[in-house]
């Protein structure tokens, strides 16, 4: 009776794990992303000079772009936000690229803001490269244009340095892969397995040839320092590493990290 009753609980906690298992696979990108589906007038959030332009995607895809042109001998900021919330969450950072004198155009991925589509890093890779494209439309040099990626939009952002022509790359609270972040967060589950959108930038850092800034707080537990670090060693030699001592992931919103990528950008651009 008694080895009757330890296979019965061992069967039936294998099915919880595997149930478990199941759920948080069919879940997996209502838990990776979490848009907001409000679009803001950049004029009803103080910034002012704002083209709201509408894209086109390959696949069929509307996009929405905040965009102002850059002043004289400026380069071109292309921002790509993280997993949560909206690009008029980010107005501060847009006044501080603008204020820098930087072209700013902000890309509300689909799914996002305006845009329509459901996330994905298939889907944000063709968002990233239309947004680029459009950029080019504008007559902007390839070298004039930064990419700056905040969190997990940092994953589309070392893609599009490694496969195009870009003056720089400014990466916020980065990682090696969303894989690696998620098994540190759930380490009970195969995430590598299971997982259907790696962002796998480890794979792709070594490929970008421009210069290259990470900025990442000590105290991070979204995602968490380490992977940055290990992203850093993956990286070119002419990458720049500056911890946010004691910071968390909030950090990525604070004026000194902002003032850090404006001073690097225009170092990057000094003539």
């Amino acid at each position: 009776m008694a080895m009757s009753w330890i296979k019965s609980l061992i069967l039936t906690a294998l099915l919880l794990y595997v149930g478990a298992a199941a759920v948080m696979y069919l879940l997996q990108r209502q838990l990776m992303y979490f848009p907001s589906s409000v679009q803001h007038d950049p004029a009803d959030l103080g910034l002012s000079g704002v083209a709201v332009e509408t894209l086109t995607t390959s696949d069929g895809e509307t996009l929405i772009l905040w965009y102002s042109p850059a002043a004289p001998s400026q380069p071109t900021i292309l921002f790509l936000h993280g997993n949560g919330g909206e690009i008029g969450d980010r107005a501060g950072r847009f006044r501080t690229y603008q204020e820098a004198g930087f072209g700013v155009a902000f890309l509300s991925w689909r799914g996002y803001g305006g845009s329509t589509g459901a996330p994905s890093e298939a889907g944000f890779l063709i968002d990233g490269l239309t947004a680029y494209q459009f950029l080019l439309d504008q007559g902007i040099a390839d070298e004039a244009i930064v990419l700056v990626g905040e969190s997990l939009g940092t994953g589309i952002a070392v893609q599009l340095a490694a496969e195009k022509r870009v003056g720089a790359l400014v990466l916020g609270a980065p990682y090696s892969a969303t894989a690696d972040v998620a098994a540190d967060h759930y380490p009970w589950l195969p995430v590598r397995i299971l997982m259907k959108d790696q962002f796998r930038s480890i794979d792709h850092i070594g490929a970008v040839t421009a210069p290259i800034l990470i900025q990442h707080g000590t105290a991070d537990r979204v995602v968490p320092y380490k992977f940055g670090r290990r992203l850093f060693d993956a990286a070119p030699d002419t990458t720049t590493f500056i911890d946010l001592e004691g910071a968390g992931h909030d950090a990525l919103f604070d004026a000194q990290t902002l003032a850090n990528e404006v001073a690097f950008i225009r170092g990057v651009f000094a003539p």
